[in-house]
C-alpha cells in the first residue's frame, strides 16, 4: 500500500520526546508529567497525519472510494451505473373476446404484495378479437426489491382499466440492481482509456459490454473469422444471460460511435460445460473433536469450487484445485472420482452437476 506520509505514532512521540530534551538538555523518564502532553501531541499528530495521507490516496485510483471515485471518473468520462429496475412480462386479460380494442395505457401499475409496484412501460392493445396482451413492465422502486417475483406473483391490479378483468406476469422479474459498487466502477475505469481506440480492441468491447448492467461480471471477446466479433457474458453468480440481456448487449455493442464499420457483432452467452464431483474424504483422528466444524467447511469448499468455476469464462476444471481447497477444509485423505481436467475454450464455462460428497469416517495417520 502506496503511503504518502507517516502514521507510526511511536515516530512522532520519538520525535518529540528527542526535541524536547534537545532543547532543555534533560532526559525524559517515563513518569514525567511532560510525557502526557507528549503523548497528547503525538496523538494528535498521528491522526492528522494518517487523514493526510488518506485524503492523498483518495487522489489514485487503486485507493479512491465513494464521491471520491466519482470525482475522479470524471476525467477519463465516466459516469458510476445507477440502481436499474428490475424487468417483467403482464399480461392483461378481458376474459373474452370483444368487438373492440381496448386499450391499456402507459403506466397501468400492478403490484404483488401492495408494497412494490410495477407499471407498463409503453402503452398495449388487446385487438377486437383477443383476449389479451402482453406488456413490458418496470419496477417503480430501482434496485434489487422488484427481483424474483415468479409467474403469477404479479396479479393485483391497481389501477382499473375498463373491460381488463385480471393481470398476471407471464416471466419472472429480474435485472433490478443496486449502484454500481466501487470495485466494479474502479475496473470499468480502468477498461474506459480502451473505449478511444478506433480497431475495436478486446478491452474496448469489454468495458461497454460492462456499461450495459451492473449484474454483467465477466466477459470473452475474441474473433475467429476476420472482420467477426464474438461477446460472450455471464451474470453475477455465474448466472447465464437470458434472451433480453443478450439483446441490450448486442444494441448496444452495435452502436455507430461504438462498432468500427467492418465489425460483425455477435452477442451470446458462452457454452456450458457440464462436469460432476464425486469424492470420498477422510478425518484424521487428531481433528476427531472438529469433525462437524470440518464436515461444513468441507462442504464450503465446495460450494466454493462450484462458484470459482463457473464466474470466469474459459476457467479450467482442475481437480488439483479442488483438492488444494478440501485439504484446507481439514479433510486428510481423499478419493476422488472426478472431476477430471478439462481445459475450457475461451466460450465455454463451466457448470457444476451430480455433487456427491461421501465422510469415509476418521482414520490413523
Amino acid at each position: 500500500m502506496i503511503k504518502f506520509i507517516t502514521t507510526d505514532p511511536l515516530y512522532y512521540e520519538q520525535e518529540l520526546i528527542t526535541k524536547y530534551e534537545n532543547l532543555t538538555g534533560r532526559t525524559l523518564q517515563p513518569a514525567d508529567p511532560e510525557r502526557l502532553i507528549i503523548n497528547l501531541l503525538a496523538y494528535a499528530m498521528t491522526v492528522t497525519a494518517i487523514n493526510i495521507d488518506e485524503s492523498a490516496r483518495q487522489n489514485l485510483l487503486a485507493y479512491a472510494k465513494g464521491e471520491k471515485l466519482d470525482a475522479l471518473a470524471e476525467f477519463y468520462g465516466v459516469t458510476r451505473l445507477q440502481a436499474s429496475k428490475a424487468r417483467t412480462t403482464l399480461r392483461f386479460n378481458t376474459g373474452s373476446p370483444l368487438n373492440f380494442d381496448v386499450v391499456i395505457p402507459k403506466g397501468t401499475r400492478a403490484t404483488p404484495d401492495g408494497n412494490i409496484v410495477f407499471s407498463t412501460i409503453n402503452e398495449g392493445r388487446i385487438p377486437a378479437g383477443q383476449t389479451f396482451v402482453e406488456i413490458e413492465a418496470e419496477c417503480e422502486t430501482p434496485g434489487i426489491a422488484g427481483n424474483g417475483y415468479q409467474i403469477g406473483q404479479i396479479n393485483k391490479l391497481i389501477d382499473p382499466v375498463p373491460y381488463v378483468l385480471s393481470v398476471t406476469n407471464t416471466t419472472m422479474s429480474m435485472y433490478g440492481a443496486d449502484i454500481e459498487d466501487d470495485e466494479r466502477f474502479r475496473e470499468r475505469i480502468r477498461l474506459s482509456i480502451e473505449r478511444f481506440t478506433n480497431a475495436g480492441s478486446k478491452q474496448a468491447y469489454e468495458f461497454w459490454t460492462k456499461t450495459v448492467h451492473q449484474n454483467i461480471e465477466d466477459v470473452s471477446v475474441y474473433s475467429e473469422t476476420p472482420g467477426q466479433v464474438n461477446i460472450c457474458f455471464i451474470l453475477k453468480d455465474g448466472s447465464l444471460p437470458d434472451s433480453q440481456m443478450v439483446s441490450l448487449v448486442q444494441e448496444m455493442l452495435s452502436g455507430e460511435k461504438i462498432r468500427p464499420l467492418t465489425d460483425q457483432i455477435i452477442v451470446s452467452p458462452p457454452q456450458v460445460i457440464n462436469y460432476d464431483i464425486d469424492f470420498t474424504y477422510y478425518i484424521n483422528r487428531k481433528d476427531e473433536a472438529n469433525v462437524g466444524l470440518i464436515q461444513r467447511e468441507v462442504q464450503k469448499a465446495v460450494d466454493d469450487f462450484i462458484l470459482w468455476t463457473k464466474t470466469k469464462i474459459g476457467r479450467d476444471i482442475i481437480p488439483e484445485e479442488l483438492i488444494r481447497r478440501l485439504k484446507n477444509a481439514g479433510a486428510y485423505r481423499l478419493s476422488l472420482s472426478s472431476p477430471s481436467y478439462r481445459q475450457c475454450m475461451h466460450n465455454e464455462v463451466a457448470h457444476s452437476g451430480v455433487v456427491c460428497i461421501t465422510y469415509g469416517g476418521i482414520v490413523e495417520d
